[in-house]
């Protein structure tokens, strides 16, 4: 199964490509003079990142790759994330989507990564089913979760960090230059809207 760092990078570009859908984005844009923060989407992008990386908490309860790893999940998520919006007074349906679409990007690669653990794979849908699902591609190597000190594990997990850069990372780039241009596009239309002849 991927590390944190491929699963974060995951949850990061489900995030920005929910966001591109088009509706209620102008509480999003951020002046090309901001803070690479602010212009990749403050804390509720960062709060995606982490989103995507969350699921392996169930390590910590001996029951890891079951409920936190199912649709179930990503409904709760999509839920809560609704309802956080609404008191933060964001579009729900926004927030809600980028959320659930980050949370989700986790069951995906572990779906298509590598699990030498058996059951292998996650059980995906849960509560409906208690079935075990992988793909058995194998585009994500297995990460070391035991004496991760060792240097074989260290090594195992670096090769591991390294391949899933190497595919996610031009993913990220490439939607955060769609992005990029999608906001701008909305920040001009956003300005000529303010500035429009009395």
């Amino acid at each position: 199964m991927p590390s944190p760092i491929g699963h974060a990078l995951a949850g990061l570009t489900a995030a920005w490509i929910a966001d591109l859908v088009p509706g209620d984005r102008d509480w999003r844009t951020a002046p090309a003079s901001a803070s690479l923060y602010r212009r990749s989407g403050n804390g509720l992008t960062l709060a995606c990142a982490v989103l995507g990386a969350s699921p392996d908490l169930d390590l910590l309860f001996a029951a890891h790759r079951t409920v936190t790893h199912s649709v179930g999940a990503v409904a709760f998520v999509a839920i809560f994330a609704a309802a956080s919006a609404a008191l933060a007074d964001r579009p729900i349906p926004r927030v809600a989507a980028m959320c659930a679409a980050a949370y989700a990007s986790h069951l995906l690669l572990d779906w298509l990564g590598v699990d030498e653990f058996p059951p292998r794979g996650i059980q995906g849908l849960w509560p409906l089913s208690h079935k075990w699902f992988i793909s058995y591609a194998d585009f994500f190597r297995q990460t070391a979760r035991r004496e991760i000190f060792t240097a074989p594990s260290m090594i195992k997990n670096l090769e591991a960090i390294v391949q899933e850069i190497a595919i996610l990372g031009p993913v990220v780039v490439a939607v955060w230059l769609v992005r990029v241009k999608a906001l701008s596009g909305l920040s001009s239309e956003v300005t000529r809207r303010d500035h429009a002849p009395q």
